[in-house]
């Protein structure tokens, strides 16, 4: 089939290039002209494992191609996919001025019977709006808007789309249906299939990722009561995540969620019950609590490894999560924005996102290509983020950087006894902090916020 994708951002470039490999042939279309020239060139301006080679493949192939002539990219298509930004208002509710936009787009150059569907992520009600606008630019309803929310999680699109764990047609007309169905036929039998009402598609989007970031929240606030009562929260998680009816899966504690998604998406489903009078408690209260984690972490920082104005911190990761550019929304940039205003010296690495993280905070923090350099004399180190370059970090190696012996694991990624062995003290997340002593001897020490004791070894503790 032929098929067009209007936005050429993270949703709409993987999405493009997924259903390219798929067997279709697919335009995608965007008005910025040097991010279309840019991916013209298969280069990306995005960070996302294995993209780089499908979008090359798929260029190469003839199947994927890419424009900013809105004629070119739906003529003799068979469906449109909408896959632009819809970013949170003040009020929390969805900005759909994107969506009008591209409606507004591809209204006159629209086929008959070619089925608009709306990919980006929207509150309920956006399809009849989209049917709306289009219907009254052309001075006809001869065509169809369907609902295909997506459900790529940054770090593994490419998987999720090829593999996912279900697929959600929503259309409120037989006929888009079919071609719905034509579009994910070479996925038959990999995974179920959801038909809907566009209504319920879209509603469905945001209840998802509204359960799964009230399972993150949960985790985090578990962790906090294991600290406090000397629990082992990975221990917990493991017993609670083997009863099928709740899953392992997002019950990791951490700094809490960030991204595109997630907060967008609670405060959204969070909006639309309070306008509808119908009130998200549980969200409401998840969205609170997780916007006061990072500042919570912070404290427990200064508190715990004793830092006073002028020190420095290492703060390892800034995405909001492993294999991504993306810093938006990030839990840690957070962190590090809640230390410089205490009159810490943030050291700061990621492997991947510092370029985006840079254009945010500036000069404000300290930048280093190498792990090692951001450790390099600090007093105290952070890992934010939880790619495999700290999961592999020579923990000897960079005690031996260090001037402090501190060391906070917020992804609990880290073997605490080598910690211990490499001489540092090890904080994790709702587990008990590892204090190495001069002897050799271990203390598991639970934290309750406060200092903690320990003799200077080798430099400030």
């Amino acid at each position: 089939m032929k098929l067009a994708m209007i936005g050429a951002g993270y949703v709409g470039l993987t999405t493009g290039a997924c259903l390219a490999e798929l067997g279709h042939h697919v335009v995608v279309f965007d008005i910025a002209r040097d991010r279309v020239a840019q991916l013209r060139r298969a280069a990306l301006p995005i960070f996302e494992p294995g993209l780089d080679r499908l979008v090359h493949k798929t260029l190469s192939s003839g199947r994927l191609s890419f424009t900013d002539c809105i004629k070119q990219a739906i003529e003799n298509v068979q469906a449109v996919f909408i896959a632009v930004g819809t970013p949170s208002l003040d009020d929390g509710d969805i900005d759909l001025s994107q969506i009008d936009a591209a409606a507004h787009l591809i209204a006159a150059n629209l086929d008959p019977q070619t089925v608009i569907v709306i990919k980006s992520t929207v509150a309920v009600g956006t399809a009849g709006r989209v049917r709306e606008i289009v219907a009254e630019k052309r001075g006809k309803a001869d065509f169809f808007v369907a609902s295909n929310p997506e459900f790529l999680r940054e770090g593994s699109a490419i998987s999720d789309f090829m593999r996912p764990d279900r697929i959600v047609l929503g259309y409120d007309d037989e006929q888009a249906g079919d071609v719905l169905d034509a579009i994910y036929a070479p996925l038959a039998g990999v995974a179920p299939v959801c038909r809907t009402s566009t209504a319920d598609a879209e509603l469905t989007k945001h209840t998802a990722n509204a359960f799964l970031a009230m399972k993150i929240c949960f985790a985090n606030q578990v962790a906090d009561l294991c600290e406090a009562v000397g629990g082992d929260v990975n221990a917990v998680m493991e017993a609670v995540g083997r009863d099928s009816r709740i899953g392992r899966s997002f019950l990791n504690p951490g700094p809490g969620y960030g991204g595109s998604c997630f907060p967008k998406d609670t405060r959204a489903f969070a909006h639309t019950g309070r306008s509808k009078n119908a009130p998200q408690s549980l969200i409401e209260s998840v969205i609170a609590t997780n916007v006061e984690r990072p500042a919570r972490l912070s404290r427990r920082i200064l508190s715990q490894a004793g830092l006073m104005r002028g020190d420095a911190v290492a703060l390892l990761g800034v995405a909001f999560k492993a294999n991504t550019d993306d810093v938006r929304e990030s839990p840690s940039m957070e962190i590090a924005r809640e230390l410089t205003k205490a009159g810490i010296r943030v050291h700061v690495h990621d492997p991947q996102a510092m370029p985006n993280a840079r254009r945010v905070l500036g000069h404000e923090v300290d930048w280093f290509d190498n792990p090692m350099d951001a450790l390099s004399g600090v007093d105290a180190a952070v890992v934010a983020t939880e790619w495999d370059d700290y999961r592999r970090l020579d923990l000897r190696r960079a005690a031996e950087c260090m001037c402090g012996r501190h060391l906070f694991d917020f992804r609990n990624l880290l073997d605490p006894a080598k910690a211990r062995h490499a001489g540092l003290v090890y904080h994790s997340i709702g587990r008990a902090t590892v204090n190495f002593k001069s002897d050799g001897a271990q203390r598991a020490v639970w934290s309750r916020g406060g200092v903690l004791p320990f003799p200077a070894a080798a430099g400030r503790p």
